[in-house]
């Protein structure tokens, strides 16, 4: 490991493996079972994550992707097991909708000290079958840990939030985070990203995992995030194209 990763212990079976270096400040979580390992995400691949999640564990590693956009997938190349929900299989599958210098203009927009091996000249994007395709309301035990699957539509066609039965943590993916929510490119839909975020308040949950940023998120920022779209739908403006709505802790780019 060349020190780009920072692991953090949640409990003696869960780790968050993030990258705060970059300015995206992606987070992926190791969940280890009896008999199985998930990995839900493997961030922006300009280091081997695979690395890390070996000197944590040798159990058998499913990659678990909330969505298939490009900071999600970065480290999919490393793993041999991979779900994504099925409305954005295509998009794994060879027909990611942007193109690779694209996404490499995204990764370099701002200053970073990327790690020293890290040729941005060969950076690909992940693009290969998925094992898995997920769907609404699956399970998958790992082995005295039961992770379901919620299709959470609205940043992004197949985006899904894990939720665990057991422990009651909710991993968000992008639908749930502190910062500035997106769904203003043209595959996202504003209106269904209220929904989801509507279904989130009927789970029991005890922690929320998000995929960027600060860690320590109260479960009251469900609740928050649902209340600034109730506001921006009264007004009349849940479209795209409306622009970017601050509410201090939370704001919504549409």
């Amino acid at each position: 490991m060349n020190g780009w990763f920072t692991i953090e212990k949640i409990d003696t079976q869960t780790f968050a493996i993030s990258e705060y270096q970059h300015y995206e400040e992606t987070h992926c979580y190791l969940l280890c079972g009896q008999n199985k390992a998930a990995l839900i995400d493997t961030g922006l691949g300009v280091s081997n994550i695979k690395c890390v999640v070996n000197h944590l564990t040798t159990l058998p590693v499913s990659v678990f992707t909330t969505h298939v956009h490009w900071d999600h997938i970065g480290g999919h190349k490393h793993f041999g097991r991979i779900a994504v929900h099925e409305a954005e299989k295509n998009w794994i599958d060879g027909s990611f909708p942007l193109p690779l210098e694209a996404v490499k203009a995204q990764l370099t927009k701002l200053p970073c000290a990327f790690p020293e091996d890290f040729d941005v000249d060969a950076y690909r994007l992940f693009q290969g079958t998925p094992q898995i395709l997920l769907h609404d309301g699956d399970c998958f035990d790992l082995g005295g840990r039961t992770i379901r699957v919620l299709h959470t539509p609205g940043h992004s066609p197949g985006h899904c939030c894990f939720y665990e039965l057991e422990k009651r943590y909710l991993y968000s993916g992008d639908l749930v985070y502190k910062g500035c929510l997106d769904a203003f490119y043209p595959s996202t839909d504003p209106l269904l990203f209220y929904q989801s975020v509507k279904r989130l308040l009927e789970l029991d949950v005890s922690r929320v995992f998000p995929g960027h940023h600060d860690m320590e998120i109260p479960v009251s920022l469900i609740g928050e995030i649902n209340e600034c779209f109730s506001q921006i739908e009264q007004n009349g403006q849940l479209k795209q194209g409306k622009g970017l709505f601050d509410f201090g802790d939370v704001k919504i780019h549409i």
